[in-house]
């Protein structure tokens, strides 16, 4: 595999949506190789590439690595192979035959770009699945525009904060100087993480509307039970502890506590006890490694922190319904009072 591209799919039990998935990618105007990391899957997956997608390179774990550890493999293959940028996509996604030819055009409009998304939509084509990330002085990150209708608001190319990790482009001189997906997150928000890495050591982040693409969201993680909020309560933590700025760690430390007993709370009410524990207990257990990398990641650092606070989204997200629920609740009882 010679290509100056690479693709990267992560797939664990993905046969019935990955055919359509490597369909959409084989009618890519541009040139490119493609890898399938698969995460022991038991479905038969890899037969599935092996019979119909001969030109298609399979590189077979032993275990679920989840999405960092999933999607490693084929980065470094590509690396290793020579290839200049890697695009990650999902195994439940279908591209637009123009997709990754987008990317390319951005990237190499835009230099100091390191990662470049699209138009990730839902499968229906009608509403957004994402436009971007935001991350906000709260502690959460969300993806921009989710479950807005595409009414042509989010057409023009511009710097956002990240991208999601399900269908974007990634420039390998980038990759080889901060590093790849860090597999302590597992699932949920190293998308985020390597975007806000990239971010602090000096390199941009944009969005190229041409490049588009649907999602059947969360068919994969849907089915995993308690899996969904362990990670994102232990990912919420190592997202801020790892990247937020020494200044802004401290200026914003109130708000993230408030949005850390929000999620703690809803973890209560819902009966999530599991997960709660078993994050709170991988938190504690990790905090001289989460320490560490938090240094590395701080000296790789070579904008100002000024630079950092203008890229943070300033309000609660929109999808924080608990936050807004419990707002109006208070106001309510003001008007009583």
């Amino acid at each position: 595999m010679r290509n100056k591209v690479a693709i990267v799919i992560p797939n664990l039990n993905g046969a019935a949506l990955l055919a359509e998935s490597l369909e959409s990618l084989a009618r890519q105007t541009a040139k490119h190789d493609v890898y399938v990391v698969d995460n022991a899957s038991t479905d038969g997956s890899q037969e599935l590439i092996r019979t119909k997608f001969p030109d298609v390179a399979l590189i077979q774990l032993t275990e679920n690595r989840g999405f960092a550890g999933g999607v490693n493999p084929g980065i470094q293959a590509a690396l290793d192979n020579g290839a200049q940028y890697v695009a990650l996509f999902n195994n439940d996604a279908v591209a637009d035959p123009m997709w990754l030819e987008c990317l390319l055009r951005a990237m190499d409009a835009h230099p100091e770009a390191g990662i470049v998304t699209g138009k990730f939509l839902r499968w229906e084509g009608k509403q957004f699945d994402s436009t971007g990330d935001f991350y906000s002085i709260w502690g959460f990150s969300f993806p921009r525009g989710r479950d807005t209708a595409d009414t042509g608001q989010f057409d023009k190319p511009e710097e956002i904060f990240g991208a999601t990790g399900g269908a974007s482009l990634y420039r390998c001189e980038m990759l080889k100087k901060i590093g790849l997906f860090d597999e302590g997150f597992f699932a949920y928000f190293e998308d985020v993480d390597i975007s806000f890495r990239a971010q602090l050591a000096g390199w941009k982040v944009r969005y190229e509307p041409k490049a588009t693409a649907r999602h059947h969201l969360g068919s994969t993680s849907s089915k995993m039970g308690d899996f969904t909020r362990y990670h994102t309560i232990k990912n919420f933590f190592l997202l801020y502890a790892k990247n937020m700025p020494t200044r802004l760690y401290w200026k914003y430390l109130p708000r993230f506590t408030f949005a850390a007993l929000l999620i703690i709370g809803a973890s209560i009410r819902r009966g999530q006890f599991r997960p709660l524990f078993k994050a709170t207990g991988y938190l504690l257990a990790t905090v001289a490694p989460t320490a560490r990398k938090r240094r590395q990641v701080q000296k790789m650092r070579r904008v100002s922190t000024g630079y950092i606070d203008s890229i943070l989204y300033k309000s609660m997200p929109p999808t924080q319904k608990t936050f807004f629920a419990l707002r109006r609740r208070l106001a309510s009882m003001r008007g009583r009072a």
